[in-house]
């Protein structure tokens, strides 16, 4: 399962409810650069110059570090990705990651959301947390970014018959609740043994 949105239109939040329901690891490639970044590791060395620029990583470094992640144990019976893909290229990259391990995507969750309150929450987030990947500037120019690189993916995985569109504005459990309801009427349903994890939600 693939979660698509604008930045702060809460994908993390919910990546963290459905890793939980689904019991599938919740796999978000900003969680991962910014590990990278505050241990100094070289991974992080590499991608600091881009985040703090609001730009993405390369699509060749973000491939790799994507495609490890997949073979861990952990990701062998379903995986949530959150951020990924985000460029044409590695839509192309994951279906080849899914083809050599005879699997296929079951759903796309899309999160929509206004620009104006994606902006605000953001702001909020970077007073609250330090960021310094989050200022309005770079966060006004992440978005043109989305909507210039990430926007059309969802036109690719619409044509495939794969997308499910859910308001990401409102109380977090409402959102959550969407989304499940959204999921179980494409046929995706949260296991019998993490029903209760769900009904939490």
């Amino acid at each position: 399962m693939l979660l698509i949105g604008p930045p702060g239109a809460g994908k993390g939040t919910q990546a963290e409810r459905l890793s939980e329901a689904f019991d599938v690891p919740a796999i978000s490639t900003g969680d991962i650069f910014r590990f990278n970044v505050k241990n100094d590791t070289a991974l992080g060395l590499q991608v600091k110059a881009f985040m703090d620029a609001g730009a993405y990583v390369p699509d060749s470094l973000t491939n790799e570090i994507v495609s490890d992640r997949l073979q861990k144990p952990d990701a062998v019976q379903g995986f949530l990705l959150d951020g990924y893909p985000r460029t044409q290229e590695q839509v192309l990259e994951l279906d080849r990651l899914l083809e050599a391990d005879g699997t296929a995507l079951d759903a796309v969750v899309l999160i929509v959301a206004d620009t104006e309150e994606v902006v605000a929450r953001l702001l909020k987030r970077a007073a609250e947390q330090g960021r310094a990947d989050d200022t309005a500037d770079v966060i006004r120019h992440r978005l043109a970014v989305y909507e210039e690189q990430t926007a059309p993916l969802i036109d690719i995985y619409s044509s495939r018959g794969l997308v499910v569109t859910v308001d990401g504005l409102g109380a977090v459990d409402e959102v959550t609740g969407r989304i499940l309801e959204a999921l179980a009427q494409r046929g995706v349903a949260v296991p019998v043994t993490s029903g209760d994890a769900a009904s939490a939600s």
